[in-house]
């Protein structure tokens, strides 16, 4: 069974770009086929400002988009979010959209693509990793920024990175994969898995 990887877009702003970019990203983890893949619009999942009663480590959600995240987050073994730079930093709605979750979260690595300015929204990438790191993911190094990501987009409104961006993006999915492989056997929940079908269950 292959490992999940889901493609996060991190921005909920109409008008983003976030969808140009991950689409590129999706098509490039298909090609590199050691993933099951899945695009995930954070925008489609209208979460509130953390309106969980309960601390989320119970994981007793109250609330649909709540819950429609949690199952989205736990059915995957390694995540790629995209996420543009706004004041120096992740968007709020990624920042709440990880701590609305937590042991969803648990021993799964993630990279990130971030696009911007000059800068590529490198800036945006290092806090989102800290934030990742405080619920339990393994951050990846590798972040792949995309500076300048405008001169990227033709008038058909596609996304054509340059060479360096796929190379880096390749050896990035690389990183992903050997690294869910070894986290996925930490996971109680995936060890039961492998035993019901060992069992044939």
């Amino acid at each position: 069974m292959a490992l999940k990887l889901n493609i996060i877009i991190g921005s909920t702003r109409p008008g983003r770009v976030g969808p140009v970019v991950a689409s590129w990203i999706k098509e490039a983890a298909i090609e590199h086929g050691k993933f099951d893949v899945e695009l995930v619009d954070l925008a489609a999942f209208n979460l509130p400002l953390l309106d969980e009663a309960s601390h989320p480590k119970a994981q007793q959600y109250a609330n649909e988009p709540t819950k429609r995240w949690s199952a989205s987050v736990a059915s995957a073994d390694a995540f790629l979010f995209v996420t543009p730079e706004y004041d120096y930093f992740a968007p709020a709605a990624l920042v709440n959209a990880v701590q609305a979750l937590m042991p969803e979260w648990f021993y799964k690595p993630a990279g990130v693509v971030s696009y911007g300015g000059i800068s590529g929204g490198l800036r945006s990438a290092q806090v989102l990793r800290q934030l990742l790191s405080n619920v339990n993911v393994h951050a990846l190094p590798q972040v792949i920024p995309l500076p300048n990501f405008p001169h990227f987009i033709g008038q058909d409104g596609v996304f054509r990175p340059n060479q360096l961006m796929k190379d880096g993006l390749n050896d990035l999915m690389d990183e992903l994969h050997k690294w869910a492989g070894a986290l996925k056997t930490l996971r109680p929940d995936a060890a039961q898995e492998d035993e019901l079908l060992l069992q044939g269950v």
